[in-house]
């Protein structure tokens, strides 16, 4: 047996939602961490916070972090501006001051007025921003400013609940301009491409619990992703998944890090046996025992990808007692109303 953990030298982890949830680490990823080989990078779309508040914060929860294991959208926003721009340009500012610290680092000189003729609008998650910041950066960018936003996160996840993230104040600034920015974070490979040059790495592996982040960064950057279940997408966001946003291997938590890499993978399960049909998918137990819950979920999905029903909301249906009550775990079983 090979783990997954052994199967690759460098582990490119998500943070909220995969190695924690708010101010608490997720189900075994400490002890997890603590024993893996691969080096393991922390990787975080938040632009709100320098790479040695986040070690820190990582450390008080129990992880073995430095400054130079975390890699920030922030660093690789500045690092995009920096490749386009002449030293000493000016940088108009939405976010926080670690993203202005960033900025700095790279040679460019951070404003916070359109007033101060700036060259580039940076912006990045500061639970701080409001109209008035947002109104210098619409000016800027009408005026021709070079746009680049840290990532487009449309939430950000707290212990109460999905607030907003960047991306909806980017949204309201691409109304403002009829504009885009160039992205740092994930989905976009820059950020990934950063994490990667902190050494030289063979077999990563990208981990996270966002498809429509963590995944499609990973496959934008052609780099292999698991999807772990402890945030924000559900097996069954995973299974209607569009391509863009599919991963090589589904955990319930990074505790599967020390699981057999063949058992987590998405693929056919000698367990299930998975007919599609023209408008849904019927699952049977074949008789062999699945010890892992997942297993079933991970069959329909690597039937249904690429298959006659890829791409429309068809129902999935338990062909037997067995297989209804595996679906029912991860509510699944039933019409395609019933998931809508």
């Amino acid at each position: 047996m090979t783990t997954l953990a052994e199967l690759h030298d460098c582990l490119l982890l998500d943070l909220d939602g995969t190695v924690f949830r708010g101010q608490q680490p997720t189900e075994g990823s400490v002890e997890t961490l603590a024993t893996v080989r691969p080096r393991t990078l922390f990787v975080t779309n938040n632009a709100s916070r320098g790479s040695d508040d986040v070690a820190k914060n990582l450390v008080a929860m129990g992880f073995d972090a430095k400054a130079d294991d975390v890699v920030t959208s922030a660093q690789s926003a500045a690092r995009l501006l920096a490749a386009q721009m002449a030293s000493g340009s000016k940088v108009l500012v939405i976010g926080t001051e670690a993203l202005a610290d960033e900025v700095r680092k790279v040679g460019l000189e951070p404003v916070r007025k359109f007033a101060d003729k700036p060259d580039a609008v940076v912006q990045g998650h500061s639970p701080q921003t409001g109209w008035a910041d947002l109104a210098e950066a619409a000016l800027a960018i009408r005026d021709g400013a070079l746009w680049v936003a840290a990532n487009v996160d449309r939430t950000l996840p707290s212990e109460v609940g999905l607030l907003p993230g960047n991306g909806s104040m980017v949204a309201a600034l691409e109304t403002a301009t009829d504009q885009r920015p160039q992205v740092a974070g994930k989905p976009q490979p820059p950020l990934l491409l950063d994490a990667l040059a902190r050494g030289e790495f063979e077999r990563p592996l990208v981990i996270g619990d966002r498809l429509d982040t963590d995944i499609s960064g990973a496959n934008a950057a052609g780099l292999p992703s698991m999807l772990v279940l402890t945030g924000v997408s559900s097996v069954a966001d995973m299974i209607y998944a569009d391509a863009a946003e599919r991963p090589n291997y589904l955990a319930a938590d990074l505790r599967s890090l020390n699981a057999d890499s063949a058992t987590l993978r998405v693929a056919p399960h000698p367990s299930w046996r998975v007919e599609v049909g023209p408008q849904d998918v019927t699952v049977y137990w074949t008789g062999r025992d699945a010890e892992d819950p997942l297993s079933i979920v991970r069959a329909v999905a690597s039937t249904v990808w690429g298959s006659s029903v890829d791409g429309v909301r068809f129902a999935i249906l338990g062909g037997d007692h067995t297989a209804h009550e595996a679906l029912e775990r991860w509510s699944l079983a039933g019409s395609s109303d019933q998931l809508a």
